[in-house]
């Protein structure tokens, strides 16, 4: 599966040594429950016209990124290099190490925490994950609502673990 580049300026260097040994899952919508659009590689992309819609106030001088995007349809954009920090975990935590975005890889799904995502996505974020796994020593798994507990909450209650989980069962 190849990814659609669409470099972003946010990111920067990993701390030397820091390897690469958690993916974390996200979700987001722009506007919130609206799919299609724009407007998540603009906000990646730091050009989000913050004006063009009252959900996006917030959102004015953020600068956030992630490594892969999966839309609806399956479709996989790339924004930051693997090797690279994106910004996508912020505050963050797992299993006792602080700053998730040192050793991790961030793959954002195009939803909402309450919608259920597509087979599409299933299918691409399985082979994404099974390719990540090949080329790091990816040890864990986790939701950006695990790594920044009460302060975020996606992927949400619908995302399938377990189909997830025993898709990749044999590779972690």
């Amino acid at each position: 599966m190849k990814a659609r580049q669409v470099p972003s300026p946010n990111h920067d260097d990993r701390p030397a040594g820091a390897g690469i040994s958690l993916l974390v899952l996200h979700s987001i919508s722009l506007p919130p429950g609206e799919y299609g659009g724009d407007a998540i590689e603009r906000l990646f992309c730091n050009t989000l016209d913050t004006s063009a819609h009252p959900s996006f106030a917030d959102l004015a001088g953020l600068r956030v990124s992630e490594h892969f995007f999966i839309r609806r349809d399956g479709a996989l954009l790339q924004f930051v290099p693997v090797e690279k920090r994106a910004w996508h975990a912020g505050v963050s935590r797992w299993r006792g190490r602080e700053r998730c975005n040192d050793f991790s890889v961030g793959i954002e799904l195009e939803g909402t925490d309450d919608s259920a995502f597509s087979n599409q996505q299933y299918l691409a974020l399985i082979a994404l994950a099974k390719r990540l796994l090949r080329q790091h020593p990816i040890r864990s798994i986790a939701a950006h609502s695990d790594v920044a507990p009460g302060r975020k909450t996606d992927p949400g209650t619908r995302f399938e673990w377990p189909r997830l989980l025993a898709a990749i069962a044999h590779k972690i």
